[in-house]
Order: C-alpha cells, then structure tokens, then sequence
C-alpha cells in the first residue's frame, strides 16, 4: 500500500475510471489512510467540481458511496467528513449538471443511504432538495414565461422547460421508492454493480482485509522494536541465571548461622525479586506487542494478497489487450505486405506522346 501524499491522491483521482475495480481500488486505499479523511474529503470536492464531464462527477459520487459505506465498520471518520461537504455537493451537481443517467443514478444512492441508514431522512431529504433546487427554479421560471435562457431556436426558454419537465417527472419518481428497491435494492454502478453497492449489506466489499492494515513504516518499526525486547536482553538474562540457588530454596534457611547472614540473604532476595519483576513486566509488554504484531502481519498479508490478486487481474486485462493489439498488428502487416509496389509499376510519364494542342486539333488542311 502506497504512502500518503497531496501528490498521490490527486494522482489517483485523476486516474479514477468508472470500472468496478478501479473505485473499489481507490477506496481501499482512502479507507487505509483514514486518519486524513480531512484533506481526502475537501481534494475530492475540489476534484469534482473541477471535472468537466457530468460522467467523471457521477464517478467520484460513486467512489464517496463505496468510501462512506465501506469504511463505517473502521470508524465513523469519512461519514461525518462527507456529511458536512455532501449539501455543497448536491447544490453544484444540480446547478451544473443536466444528464438524467446522472440525477437517476445520485438518486438511487440517496434511496440506498436511507435504507441502509447511512444517513438520517433528514439530511438525506435536504440533498434530494438541494440536488433538484435548481430543476424546480427553471421550471418556474419557464411556466411564469420569464426565464432569459436562449435555446437554439432563438426562442426564451423553450428548450429549459422540456427539460425541466423531464426533470421534475423523475424528482417525482425518485421521490417515490418502488417496491422492488425495497425488496432489492440495486448497485449504483449500472454497468458492474459492485461488492459494496448491492443488496447484501453485512459484504459491503470483498477488499476489506480483516482489519486495518498497517503502514509499511508502521510495521517495520514494530519489527524493530521487537529485535529490542525483552526476551533479547541477553545481560539481563545471563544476570538471572547467575542468581545463587539459595535465594529460591527454602533448604538453604536452615544454614543460617546468624542475623547478619540472614539479613544478607533477605537482600539479596529482595533485588532478585524486584529484578525478577521488572523482567517479567517487560516480558508481559513484550507478549502484548507480540500478539499486535501478529495481527498487523495478518492484516497485512491479507492487503498484500488482496492487492496481488488485483495486480493480476489487471495483468490479464492488460495481455489480453495486448494479444488483441498484436493481431490487429499483424493484420495490418498482412495487407501492407498484399498492396502493390508503387515503385515496380513501369514508368508511363515519359514514353507517351505530348498531347495535341488546340490550335493542331481544329487546324483545317
């Protein structure tokens, strides 16, 4: 898993495609650095808004769909980012856009949010009313016959209240979740519902590991840490098995001759004691970061095969298209190789006659 930078993250937004795999890729990679959920949040807004196609906007909703979802059992961190960025959102998307595939599909998502309750109603009722805003201001304006809006007939809004008759007809429907929405809700992505956008809501995403995976530098320190443990402090061990036996044999009280000698060996067993502590203290840290290191290994060999299983998918998409170029290379070889030879062909330019002039085509003998 890749570091975090500013770098990065605009890197990988600008190569977000609408495919399944590329949004559930990058949302792994934004639920894994979740503690900058902050600065993730406001770049992505600022990426949507700066996106020209209305089909480039529709894909980053979808990715804060499977971001939002995917990462509610980590923590509640890009829930409650979203949720303050989410109206401003829906107010540019309504006021920018006019696709229907797009405001049919952001609809969709604002139905699953409520059923699955990802969201209140009441948030989710003020983006619906935020998204369609603007929809109901053309069609006022378009039925009051003030609307300055040109159409391409040089006609006043002609052409804006078609639309925002089409529109309004579909806020009316969203409005109105269908029966088979209820009993199964449908992916957001139309093309390729994805793992996190179906109806089964307990696998939201089949790239989730089982917990979360740690930085590489987080895991190499941990690793570190644990060459300096307990259980490799060799003088603390050697000093230890040094102690003399009669500090931990009751036997050896009997062979006290007097007070000074029995004083002598309380102190001694009194520092053993306290070494021993202070050993086994250090030895019980040490078992803890043992177990959370296993853990992080778990977590990260689980990422790793998640990510290599990717790695090859694409691999394969990519031999494929390679094969696929290859053939339509040698096609092309194969009928350059068929097309004559422009240079064998005879030179006619210099055996034929000049052609007659006019005066010796009309010329009377």
């Amino acid at each position: 898993m890749s570091a975090f930078s500013d770098s990065a993250l605009l890197k990988k937004l600008g190569e977000l495609n609408s495919s399944q795999q590329s949004i559930q890729t990058l949302s792994l990679w934004l639920i894994h650095h979740r503690k900058h959920h902050a600065s993730i949040v406001k770049t992505w807004f600022k990426e949507l808004q700066s996106a020209v196609s209305e089909g480039k906007k529709l894909t980053f909703m979808y990715l804060a769909n499977d971001v939002i979802q995917n990462s509610k059992k980590k923590g509640p961190e890009y829930g409650k980012e979203f949720s303050q960025i989410l109206p401003k959102v829906f107010t540019h998307i309504g006021e920018t856009c006019t696709s229907e595939k797009l405001f049919g599909s952001l609809g969709r998502i604002l139905n699953i949010w409520e059923e699955r309750g990802v969201y209140d109603s009441k948030p989710i009722n003020e983006y619906r009313g935020r998204l369609n805003k603007e929809i109901k201001d053309r069609a006022d304006a378009s039925s009051s016959g003030t609307s300055s809006e040109p159409n391409t007939n040089g006609s006043q809004g002609g052409g804006s209240k078609e639309k925002s008759e089409k529109r309004e007809k579909r806020k009316h429907e969203e409005g109105k979740p269908s029966k088979v929405k209820r009993s199964r809700p449908q992916g957001v992505v139309e093309e390729k519902p994805s793992a996190g956008q179906n109806g089964d809501a307990g696998h939201l995403s089949p790239y989730l590991p089982l917990g979360d995976p740690p930085e590489p530098e987080e895991l190499i320190k941990a690793l570190a840490n644990i060459e300096n443990s307990a259980s490799s402090d060799a003088v603390v061990r050697e000093r230890i098995a040094n102690l003399p036996p009669e500090i931990s044999e009751i036997g050896c009280l009997s062979k006290l001759e007097d007070k000074d000698a029995a004083k002598a060996l309380a102190k001694q067993v009194n520092e053993a004691v306290q070494l021993l502590n202070e050993y086994n203290a250090r030895l019980a840290a040490e078992m803890e970061e043992r177990t959370k290191l296993a853990s992080m290994l778990r977590d990260f060999q689980a990422e790793q095969k998640e990510l290599l299983v990717q790695a090859e998918k694409r691999l394969d998409e990519y031999k494929q298209k390679l094969n696929r170029m290859v053939a339509v290379q040698k096609e092309i070889r194969d009928h350059l190789s068929n097309l004559p030879d422009l240079t064998q062909l005879p030179d006619v330019t210099g055996g034929l006659a000049p052609l007659p002039s006019a005066g010796d085509l009309f010329n009377i003998h």
